[in-house]
Protein backbone atom coordinates (compact mmCIF):
# COMPACT_ATOMS: atom_id res chain seq x y z
CA UNK A 1 0.00 0.00 0.00
CA UNK A 2 2.73 2.58 0.97
CA UNK A 3 4.84 1.40 -2.14
CA UNK A 4 1.39 2.69 -4.27
CA UNK A 5 1.14 5.85 -2.46
CA UNK A 6 4.81 6.57 -2.58
CA UNK A 7 4.71 5.49 -6.78
CA UNK A 8 1.31 8.28 -7.24
CA UNK A 9 3.33 11.05 -4.90
CA UNK A 10 6.27 10.57 -7.50
CA UNK A 11 4.80 10.54 -10.49
CA UNK A 12 2.23 13.82 -9.27
CA UNK A 13 5.53 15.44 -8.60
CA UNK A 14 7.11 14.70 -12.23
CA UNK A 15 3.79 16.04 -13.96
CA UNK A 16 4.08 19.13 -12.12
CA UNK A 17 7.72 19.49 -11.96
CA UNK A 18 8.49 21.83 -14.93
CA UNK A 19 5.53 24.19 -13.79
CA UNK A 20 6.75 24.64 -10.63
CA UNK A 21 10.36 25.64 -11.46
CA UNK A 22 8.26 28.35 -13.06
CA UNK A 23 9.52 27.70 -16.83
CA UNK A 24 7.79 29.77 -19.08
CA UNK A 25 6.24 27.89 -22.20
CA UNK A 26 7.80 28.09 -25.28
CA UNK A 27 6.39 29.98 -28.32
CA UNK A 28 5.20 26.42 -29.60
CA UNK A 29 3.40 25.23 -26.29
CA UNK A 30 2.11 28.95 -26.60
CA UNK A 31 -0.17 29.10 -29.60
CA UNK A 32 -1.91 25.76 -30.86
CA UNK A 33 -1.26 23.78 -33.93
CA UNK A 34 -4.15 23.22 -35.89
CA UNK A 35 -4.99 19.92 -38.03
CA UNK A 36 -2.85 18.98 -40.60
CA UNK A 37 -3.43 21.27 -43.73
CA UNK A 38 -5.60 23.80 -41.99
CA UNK A 39 -4.89 27.82 -42.21
CA UNK A 40 -6.62 30.85 -41.34
CA UNK A 41 -5.97 34.19 -42.77
CA UNK A 42 -7.74 37.66 -43.89
CA UNK A 43 -8.77 37.66 -39.91
CA UNK A 44 -11.16 40.77 -39.11
CA UNK A 45 -13.42 41.88 -36.42
CA UNK A 46 -15.67 45.03 -36.90
CA UNK A 47 -16.96 46.47 -33.90
CA UNK A 48 -20.49 47.26 -33.57
CA UNK A 49 -21.94 51.27 -34.41
CA UNK A 50 -23.59 50.84 -30.84
CA UNK A 51 -21.60 50.00 -27.94
CA UNK A 52 -22.13 46.57 -25.93
CA UNK A 53 -23.54 45.29 -28.80
CA UNK A 54 -21.51 42.26 -30.69
CA UNK A 55 -19.20 42.56 -32.75
CA UNK A 56 -18.64 40.10 -35.72
CA UNK A 57 -15.47 38.78 -36.94
CA UNK A 58 -14.75 37.36 -40.48
CA UNK A 59 -11.91 35.21 -42.13
CA UNK A 60 -11.08 32.34 -44.33
CA UNK A 61 -10.37 29.18 -43.50
CA UNK A 62 -8.27 27.47 -45.78
CA UNK A 63 -7.87 23.27 -45.59
CA UNK A 64 -4.58 22.54 -48.18
CA UNK A 65 -5.15 18.28 -47.29
CA UNK A 66 -7.16 15.91 -48.51
CA UNK A 67 -8.92 15.17 -44.79
CA UNK A 68 -12.61 16.57 -43.89
CA UNK A 69 -12.34 19.23 -40.95
CA UNK A 70 -15.18 19.88 -38.68
CA UNK A 71 -14.82 23.05 -36.98
CA UNK A 72 -17.06 23.14 -33.47
CA UNK A 73 -16.03 26.39 -31.66
CA UNK A 74 -14.57 29.31 -31.72
CA UNK A 75 -13.12 31.77 -29.20
CA UNK A 76 -11.24 35.42 -29.76
CA UNK A 77 -9.01 36.80 -26.91
CA UNK A 78 -10.53 38.52 -24.00
CA UNK A 79 -14.21 38.53 -25.05
CA UNK A 80 -16.43 37.07 -23.14
CA UNK A 81 -18.01 34.65 -25.40
CA UNK A 82 -18.80 34.10 -29.66
CA UNK A 83 -20.65 31.75 -31.60
CA UNK A 84 -20.77 30.68 -35.41
CA UNK A 85 -23.47 32.29 -37.09
CA UNK A 86 -25.08 31.39 -40.75
CA UNK A 87 -27.02 34.34 -42.65
CA UNK A 88 -29.73 32.84 -45.27
CA UNK A 89 -32.06 34.27 -46.75
CA UNK A 90 -31.76 37.39 -44.31
CA UNK A 91 -32.35 35.63 -41.36
CA UNK A 92 -29.52 34.82 -39.04
CA UNK A 93 -28.70 31.27 -36.83
CA UNK A 94 -26.38 30.08 -34.90
CA UNK A 95 -24.69 26.97 -36.15
CA UNK A 96 -23.08 23.96 -34.28
CA UNK A 97 -20.45 23.44 -36.47
CA UNK A 98 -18.96 24.27 -39.65
CA UNK A 99 -17.16 21.67 -41.91
CA UNK A 100 -14.14 22.40 -44.20
CA UNK A 101 -13.45 19.89 -46.94
CA UNK A 102 -10.39 19.10 -48.33
CA UNK A 103 -8.97 21.18 -50.82
CA UNK A 104 -11.57 24.20 -50.14
CA UNK A 105 -11.58 27.27 -48.77
CA UNK A 106 -14.47 28.25 -46.32
CA UNK A 107 -14.82 32.29 -46.45
CA UNK A 108 -16.50 33.73 -42.65
CA UNK A 109 -18.20 37.35 -44.54
CA UNK A 110 -20.62 39.25 -44.43
CA UNK A 111 -24.44 37.69 -45.40
CA UNK A 112 -23.20 34.57 -44.64
CA UNK A 113 -20.82 32.44 -41.76
CA UNK A 114 -19.73 34.64 -39.56
CA UNK A 115 -18.90 34.53 -35.67
CA UNK A 116 -20.66 37.03 -33.39
CA UNK A 117 -18.31 37.75 -30.68
CA UNK A 118 -19.69 39.40 -27.18
CA UNK A 119 -18.59 41.49 -24.43
CA UNK A 120 -14.81 42.53 -25.96
CA UNK A 121 -12.48 44.03 -23.10
CA UNK A 122 -12.25 47.89 -23.47
CA UNK A 123 -8.73 47.69 -24.97
CA UNK A 124 -10.42 45.71 -28.28
CA UNK A 125 -10.01 49.55 -30.44
CA UNK A 126 -10.15 49.85 -34.26
CA UNK A 127 -6.24 49.84 -35.55
CA UNK A 128 -5.15 46.68 -32.90
CA UNK A 129 -5.43 43.07 -33.06
CA UNK A 130 -6.74 40.21 -31.24
CA UNK A 131 -6.55 36.35 -32.09
CA UNK A 132 -9.04 34.28 -32.90
CA UNK A 133 -8.94 30.66 -32.34
CA UNK A 134 -11.07 27.94 -34.19
CA UNK A 135 -11.50 24.44 -32.29
CA UNK A 136 -12.22 21.30 -34.70
CA UNK A 137 -13.89 18.43 -33.44
CA UNK A 138 -11.11 16.14 -32.01
CA UNK A 139 -9.79 18.59 -29.89
CA UNK A 140 -7.30 20.28 -32.78
CA UNK A 141 -6.82 24.20 -32.80
CA UNK A 142 -5.87 26.72 -35.08
CA UNK A 143 -5.45 30.85 -33.66
CA UNK A 144 -4.76 33.30 -36.06
CA UNK A 145 -4.49 37.24 -35.69
CA UNK A 146 -7.63 39.06 -36.40
CA UNK A 147 -7.30 43.16 -37.31
CA UNK A 148 -10.22 45.17 -35.05
CA UNK A 149 -12.08 47.28 -37.45
CA UNK A 150 -14.50 50.07 -36.77
CA UNK A 151 -17.95 50.16 -37.86
CA UNK A 152 -17.65 51.98 -40.38
CA UNK A 153 -14.76 50.53 -42.20
CA UNK A 154 -14.36 48.11 -44.96
CA UNK A 155 -15.27 44.76 -44.06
Amino acid sequence: MKRRVWAALALAVLAVGPAGCGEQPTEAEAKPVGPAGISAANGRIMLSAVSGNPAAAYFDVTNGGDHDWMIRATSVEGAKGSTMHVTDGGSMQETLQVMVKGGETVKFEPGGLHVMVDGLPDTAKAGTKTDVTLTFVGGDKVTFPAEIRAAGDDR
